[in-house]
């Protein structure tokens, strides 16, 4: 079987699988999220923090209770690493510095998992459990609930009331995530992934010494890292380590994992809005970004153009033999559309087109299928900028789901679009105008600067993925980073939940003739066409000057 064959086959596996849990896993999750009733844990957990589940919150008391939570789990996930020489099943490992505590606090926290270290030498098996992992739970259940207050804004009217964020967080933990993650760890487990706290063996003899590995509770935090789309690796080489992802098998599972609930959350949101065929508008629009992107980085990883790689006969540096260049070309894509971050291939090494393409789907707002939750909400806000943009074209007051588009809704949305993109850009250009930032680089031209780059879009977009050759381990990249990510996270939630306030607080618009069909197939067109357009806008500058350059000068 030819290697295009085999990446084609995976593609149309992948997809087959996809669609035969898209309609139970979405209404189930929008059964959770509807559910008067609390399970019997949930009420114990409502009671220890003090929480009245049931009490409805607008947009600002929601917003105070995702700030609070997440602050706290900063200041926690600090402590635990500041404090890791003295606590036990610390494995030997020291105290992490201060700047690298903050960063990886904050990057966990922030659904971006951006790791300046590494893990096997650096996080012993307390803070890779009690720290990371948890945070690998509760940040994507975050981001759930954020995008359900979304979805609530527009099936609600005449309220301000969005929900409950502690009912909302607690349920995407417990029901949702938990049990998602306990399956996915069983099959990880079955096929060779590790699962165990044993500590530090030398194994082998390479070049005259020896190399040393140590275990850990690798298959549980996999499973979770990939179905809460969080990415952060157990070990340096994350997903590429055969303790992480030790077959073929794995590796496409890992990339279902990554994509079940971005993409089934567009049946929840079709479910809760009243209407499923609107959340096929919104899966209609993401698939379609996402084949094409994976298509594209397959033509350019297997055409492999330039004189090194013809002569190598094809583009497999930097990727795993056991995977091949079209399941890495799937994964890099799947990851960098999605807020994951997890990697199976060295994406520095991908040629210079396939570089830029991983980074294109962060910069698209990583919304094809997204994150969890981040994906439905960041769509949300484009197909709300769709809408005005017909409703300029025919002359007509801009309507989405029976809800007016008006000037608050498309302040709130502008606001939302252009924060990530000046985050990438200034931090990008500061680091690489200063002397000292680009000391850093590996390399220098055109691919050094998208090893900048790639850093700042991933950390802003919180992917959390890393174009390799950077040394991010330092006091201005580990600050630096850290401010991007938590910029990056929180003030887009700041405009979604007001818009979500805003939304919920309208009369319904009657449906008339004149109505913008948007569950029809020219809705998905031209939302397709505002995302493309509008990120080429902001982002193609500085794509000329890294892989654009750099693919066009091989």
């Amino acid at each position: 079987m030819s290697p295009v064959l085999a990446g084609i086959l995976q593609l149309l596996a992948l997809t087959g699988a996809l669609a035969l849990v898209y309609t139970p896993v979405g209404n189930y999750m929008a059964g959770v999220y509807s559910s008067r009733k609390h399970l019997r844990a949930e009420k114990w957990i409502y009671k220890a923090i003090g929480a009245d589940p049931d009490t409805e919150m607008t947009w600002p008391a929601y917003l105070r209770g995702v700030l609070a939570f997440s602050a706290a789990g900063v200041l926690f996930l600090y402590l635990l690493q500041r404090l890791q020489g003295v606590l036990p099943g610390s494995m030997g490992f020291a105290s992490v510095n201060p700047a690298q505590s903050f960063n990886t606090a904050v990057s966990f926290v922030t659904n971006t998992n951006w790791q300046s270290y590494y893990g096997e030498q650096t996080m012993g098996h307390v803070v890779q459990t009690a720290g990371l992992a948890v945070q690998n739970f509760v940040s994507a259940a975050v981001g759930m609930a954020v995008a359900v207050a979304l979805v609530r804004g527009f099936a609600r009217s005449r309220t301000g009331e969005l929900g409950n964020f502690w009912s909302d967080l607690v349920r995407g933990t417990l029901r949702v995530l938990l049990p998602g993650a306990a399956i996915a760890a069983v099959v990880l487990v079955a096929c060779g992934a590790i699962q165990n706290f044993s500590g530090i063996h030398e194994v082998g003899q390479f070049m005259g010494g020896s190399q040393q590995w140590n275990g850990g509770a690798v298959a549980s935090q996999e499973a979770i890292k990939e179905i809460g789309t969080n990415g952060g690796g157990y070990f340096n080489a994350n997903s590429a380590h055969p303790f992480e992802n030790p077959t073929p098998f794995t590796n496409l599972f890992e990339i279902f994992l990554i994509l079940v609930i971005p993409f089934s959350l567009t049946r929840t949101f079709g479910v809760m809005v009243g209407s499923v065929r609107q959340g096929y508008a919104i899966l209609a629009t993401m698939f379609t970004i996402w084949v094409g992107f994976v298509a594209l980085m397959m033509w350019t990883e297997f055409a492999h153009h330039g004189a090194a790689l013809q002569a190598a006969g094809g583009a497999m540096e930097g990727k795993e033999t056991r995977f091949g260049i079209g399941a890495s070309s799937i994964f890099a894509v799947s990851t960098t559309l999605t807020s994951t971050g997890a990697v199976d291939s060295f994406h520095s090494s991908f040629t210079g087109l396939g570089g830029g393409i991983t980074m294109l789907g962060m910069m698209l707002g990583e919304i094809a299928p997204g994150g969890t939750g981040s994906g439905l909400y960041g769509i949300l806000i484009m197909a709300v900028i769709a809408v005005f943009i017909a409703g300029l074209m025919v002359g007509r007051t801009p309507e989405y789901l029976g809800k007016k588009i008006g000037g608050r809704e498309m302040k709130l949305a502008a606001c939302y679009l252009l924060i990530t993109p000046a985050l990438v850009l200034v931090f990008t250009a500061v680091s690489t105008a200063l002397p000292t930032p680009p000391h850093s680089m590996l390399n220098s031209g055109a691919h050094g600067f998208s090893e900048v780059l790639y850093a700042f879009t991933s950390a802003s977009n919180n992917n959390g993925s890393a174009f390799a050759g950077l040394n991010a381990n330092t006091d201005w990249f580990n600050t630096t980073t850290g401010l991007a990510m938590l910029l990056g996270r929180f003030l887009p939630m700041v405009f979604v939940l007001a818009l979500a306030g805003s939304l919920a607080g309208q009369n319904p618009v009657p449906v008339t003739a004149g109505t913008l069909r948007t569950e029809k197939p020219l809705f998905t067109g031209l939302l397709v066409g505002a995302i493309l357009i509008i990120t080429g806008l902001t982002y193609f500058p500085a794509l000329a000057l890294g892989p654009l350059a750099e693919g066009l000068a091989s």
